[in-house]
């Protein structure tokens, strides 16, 4: 699909003597990447960059470029500043994706990089992706940009077909497991058929929380305030934001009662399920703890593929771009788990991981089969990814954003203001917020300003955090008078970091 325009246009570059940068959002699809443009172009045009590289292998590679050798630079988003020379072409594959915009400083976008780089080396830029972002799909509308569209699926192969399942049934009927009837019976299929099977859950570790059931006590971090995940292979309790972990609890530590319960599901609770109903079934699961090592992205998708495993389990690393012919199910454990979080994208987000999923089922010559576990069925983004038609949900998602105000018809500014201390993040906070809110009046600032409240997360690292939202469009003047708010605000330690168009909401 794809992969093969942009081995084309690659070749076109070449052509004209000119180097290209291509894009992919997760490190576990470089190797893959890699592998197609390796076979196509031979290993001397092409250089590779990504964080999971050794001082000494990025240095290589960054001469590489620099030397002119490599024509043809692969990598995650920090590799739209390789040192390029003669810059023909920019692709940037699954373009939707969060990865792509920097969370950490120095905070940057990379679509917005690849724009200006573009402009300045009088190049084109080409964003890929089947759930493509609502605001690049509604400037490809207003004809800002050129819209290009695959009306097939590479070597003619169906959609696969999808069906909802409704937990509330299930758990009405008695089954408490995290696997429906229907999967049940897929799976069950699938592994008579030796077809394997993609099971995707966007949740790691063994148990969500901890729970005393007698005085309701919760197993909290205590650098954040977050509750602690449970991993069963190291019995041990993790924070998943700052890395804090604590032994499992057997005995409460306020009541001391025995009556401790583990809830929710995560990646290695599934995978222990999975052992247990099919245990002639042999399994892999791909997460964050389990891709730890250097090129164990490879080995574990290299193992499913080469060893015809089975059941592969995963986060959202499993759902991406992957191309595996022999797997024709595709189960999503928990669609709600996207849908519920605190973000004016929760639908979108949705609809783009359960589109790309199925894009997982039924990629070779056997028609593909998905089956999304929901206690939302209604939920219209469930329904259109059931469908798979991004036209519709895009119409449907835009007319809401419209109303509510919400990118692209205006720029969200989120003002993150954190400290150890509760009164200086407070106090702060409020500064920030009576000044702008001055300017609003005395310079007829075009801005919906709101109050400043704690994050939804309100401590993380032992710092507390607070949050003041802006509605606007973003221009010059306003970035101005925003910084110099931010400047002249009396901050001692506090920290003042201004997102535009944040990709977390937390």
């Amino acid at each position: 699909g794809k992969t093969e325009i942009y081995i084309r246009l690659i070749e076109e570059a070449l052509k004209l003597g000119k180097s290209s940068i291509m894009l992919v959002p997760e490190i576990s699809l470089t190797p893959q990447t890699v592998d197609r443009f390796l076979s196509r172009f031979g290993e001397e045009k092409i250089a590779v960059l990504h964080s999971k590289l050794s001082v000494g292998e990025r240095y290589d590679q960054w001469q590489k470029i620099e030397r002119g050798e490599a024509k043809i630079v692969i990598g995650a988003r920090s590799a739209i500043f390789a040192p390029v020379k003669d810059l023909g072409l920019i692709i940037i594959d699954e373009e939707h994706d969060d990865s792509y915009k920097s969370e950490m400083s120095p905070r940057y976008d990379t679509k917005e990089i690849a724009t200006y780089l573009a402009k300045e080396n009088n190049v084109p830029v080409v964003l890929g992706s089947a759930t493509p972002d609502i605001s690049t799909y509604y400037k490809a509308q207003n004809k800002e940009i050129e819209l290009l569209e695959l009306t097939k699926r590479a070597n003619k192969s169906e959609l696969p077909e999808v069906e909802v399942v409704d937990l509330r049934n299930e758990l009405a009927s008695g089954n408490k497991t995290m696997i429906s009837k229907p999967l049940y019976e897929a799976i069950e299929e699938n592994l008579k058929n030796k077809k394997q099977t993609i099971l995707f859950l966007n949740r790691r570790g063994f148990s969500t929380f901890i729970m005393c059931r007698d005085c309701g006590y919760t197993a909290k971090c205590k650098n954040c305030d977050i509750t602690l995940t449970y991993h069963l292979k190291e019995n041990k309790l993790k924070c998943h934001y700052c890395g804090y972990e604590t032994e499992a609890l057997n005995v409460c530590p306020e009541c001391k009662s025995k009556n401790i319960r583990y809830f929710g599901t995560g990646t290695q609770k599934l995978e222990e399920q999975i052992k247990e109903i099919f245990p002639q079934a042999t399994t892999i699961r791909m997460d964050v703890d389990t891709v730890t090592k250097k090129n164990s992205h490879e080995d574990i998708l290299k193992k499913f593929k080469d060893d015809n495993i089975n059941i592969l389990i995963g986060t959202q690393m499993v759902v991406k771009g992957h191309h595996f012919p022999n797997v024709t199910l595709v189960g999503v454990i928990a669609a709600d788990s996207s849908l519920n979080i605190d973000d004016y994208r929760a639908h979108e987000r949705t609809f783009q991981i359960l589109t790309q999923v199925a894009g997982r089922a039924g990629r070779g010559k056997d028609k593909g089969k998905v089956i999304i576990q929901t206690y939302n069925p209604d939920a219209f983004c469930i329904q259109y990814a059931k469908k798979q038609d991004y036209r519709i949900f895009y119409d449907t998602e835009i007319h809401i954003r419209k109303q509510l105000r919400y990118p692209p018809f205006c720029d969200i500014m989120l003002i993150g203001i954190s400290d150890k201390y509760y009164k200086n993040v407070e106090s702060v906070s409020k500064s920030i917020y009576e000044d702008i809110k001055a300017k609003i009046k005395t310079k007829n600032l075009p801005i919906i300003l709101y109050k400043p409240v704690p994050a939804p997360i309100d401590k993380i690292k032992n710092k507390y955090r607070w949050r003041i939202i802006i509605k606007c469009k973003i221009a010059d003047n306003i970035i101005d008078e925003i910084n110099e708010t931010i400047n002249k605000i009396n901050k001692k330690d506090v920290r003042v970091v201004v997102d535009l168009n944040p990709t977390n909401m937390l």
